[in-house]
């Protein structure tokens, strides 16, 4: 069973997004939405690395909530950084942050949440994955941020995932 079907949820989730976007319950689009859900997973299996393994679920919402949030607050602080671009303008920059983090799927977690919140872009991560090169658009002190940055986002990663 696990041949044919990798990733049930994953299969399933595919499944209801097909019927959900077709908005159809035909019978040709339950098949097609069946071929897909049956086949994506099975074409996509040898990309994933390692099986995950999730320790503390509950942590998992604390961290979405936080994101949220934080996606919410860097909004408004990119839309005043922009709107008021030519009378001060944004003190973007690079920063180093050192990780902790060495879990491939925390690590890809962690920079989808950096490419959802607005202001941060993940620039590059060093080979031996101890160090993130981060592009802030608004920033004065490293330090408080690289500091909210492991606390908010590397630590609950960590309780997930390692």
């Amino acid at each position: 069973m696990k041949r044919l079907f990798p990733a049930p949820l994953l299969s399933l989730a595919l499944w209801l997004l097909w019927l959900v976007l077709n908005l159809s319950l035909s019978p040709g689009n339950l098949l097609l939405g069946a071929l897909l859900g049956v086949v994506a997973p099975l074409l996509m299996a040898p990309l994933r690395p390692l099986p995950v393994r999730i320790r503390r679920p509950g942590v998992i919402l604390r961290l979405i909530g936080r994101v949220g949030i934080d996606v919410l607050v860097s909004n408004l602080q990119v839309a005043r950084g922009v709107w008021r671009a030519k009378q001060h303008p944004p003190h973007s920059r690079f920063v180093r942050i050192p990780l902790a983090l060495r879990d491939a799927h925390g690590l890809a977690a962690l920079s989808m949440i950096t490419t959802v919140v607005p202001g941060t872009i993940w620039s590059e991560l060093a080979l031996d994955r101890s160090v993130l090169l981060l592009h802030v658009f608004e920033l004065d002190d490293e330090a408080p941020f690289i500091q909210h940055f492991k606390d908010t986002y590397e630590r609950p990663l960590m309780e997930i995932f390692e």
